[in-house]
C-alpha cells in the first residue's frame, strides 16, 4: 500500500481512504490475507484512527473485508451465490433446498414470529434450526418455527432430539398441502448465536430472510434466515423471485 494525501480532497476523509484502501485491496493483497493493524495502516496513511475505522466498516458492509475472531481483518472472497427465491411452492426440507438440519426443540417464538404465526404469547412451537453451507463457506443460519398443530403426527419417542428431531419435523410438515408463500428481506445486526454460527463477530451486518408458509388454514410454519451480508448479493428478477448471485468481482 501507497502513501495518500487526504487534506485537500473535498468529500469525507474515510469515503477518500476507502477508495484508496479498495485499490490496494485489488492490487496488492490475496484473498484471506490479513491486514497490517490499525495503527500501522493509520500512520501509513496520515489519518485518526477513528477515520481508518470508518473506511473499514464501509468496506466490511461491502464485502471487501471481513473481520474474524483471533485473526484479524482479513481480505474477503468474491460473494458466494445463494438462491433463496427460486422454489416458491416448496415446504422447506425438499431435497434441493440446500439447508442442512441442525435441531429441534420446544420453545416459545420471538415476539415477531408469533405476530406472525398467530400464537398466544406463552405457547410453545417446534423450532427448528438449520444451517447453509455454500463452497465450504457458511452463509446462512435459519430459525424455522413449526405449530404443533402444523405436525400432529409428530412422535417424540421416534425422534428425540438433534438432526433426527429437525428432519422428523420437515417431514411432517411436508404432509401437508402447500397453498403459498410471502417473503421479506431487511438489513439486520448478527445475535450472538447466529455470529457464532456463521463465524462473524457480534452486531456484523446481516439480511434476514423472513418466509411464512401458508395452507388453506392460514400460516403453517415462520422461517427466518440470517444471510451473512458480505457474502452475499441480492438480485431481484422479473419473477419477483429473490436470489443471492456469485459477485462479478474477481479476485486478486
Amino acid at each position: 500500500m501507497g502513501t495518500t494525501q487526504l487534506e485537500t480532497v473535498p468529500e469525507p476523509k474515510y469515503w477518500h481512504l476507502k477508495t484508496v484502501l479498495s485499490e490496494a485491496l485489488d492490487q496488492d493483497f490475496a484473498v484471506g490475507e490479513v491486514l497490517p493493524n490499525e495503527r500501522e495502516l493509520a500512520a501509513r496513511f496520515g489519518v485518526a484512527r477513528a477515520t481508518l475505522r470508518q473506511a473499514l466498516e464501509q468496506l466490511e458492509l461491502e464485502g471487501r473485508l471481513q473481520r474474524r475472531r483471533g485473526v484479524g481483518t482479513t481480505v474477503a472472497p468474491p460473494r458466494v451465490g445463494v438462491d433463496v427465491g427460486s422454489a416458491q411452492h416448496s415446504w422447506p426440507g425438499e431435497d434441493t433446498d440446500g439447508w442442512e438440519p441442525v435441531d429441534a426443540a420446544e420453545a416459545v417464538p420471538s415476539a415477531a414470529a408469533r405476530r406472525l404465526l398467530g400464537t398466544a404469547a406463552d405457547q410453545p412451537v417446534h423450532v427448528v434450526r438449520r444451517t447453509r453451507v455454500t463452497q465450504g463457506q457458511p452463509v446462512a443460519a435459519e430459525l424455522l418455527y413449526v405449530p404443533a398443530a402444523s405436525v400432529p403426527g409428530l412422535s417424540a419417542i421416534d425422534a428425540p432430539a438433534g438432526p433426527a428431531r429437525a428432519r422428523a419435523v420437515l417431514r411432517e410438515l411436508q404432509r401437508l398441502a402447500l397453498d403459498g408463500q410471502d417473503r421479506s428481506v431487511e438489513l439486520g445486526s448478527a445475535r450472538a448465536d447466529d455470529a457464532k454460527e456463521l463465524d462473524r463477530l457480534p452486531g456484523a451486518p446481516v439480511l434476514l430472510v423472513t418466509t411464512r408458509y401458508f395452507t388453506v388454514a392460514g400460516t403453517a410454519a415462520v422461517s427466518v434466515a440470517t444471510y451473512r451480508a458480505d457474502t452475499c448479493r441480492l438480485t431481484f428478477g422479473d419473477s419477483g423471485d429473490v436470489q443471492i448471485t456469485h459477485d462479478d468481482r474477481v479476485a486478486s
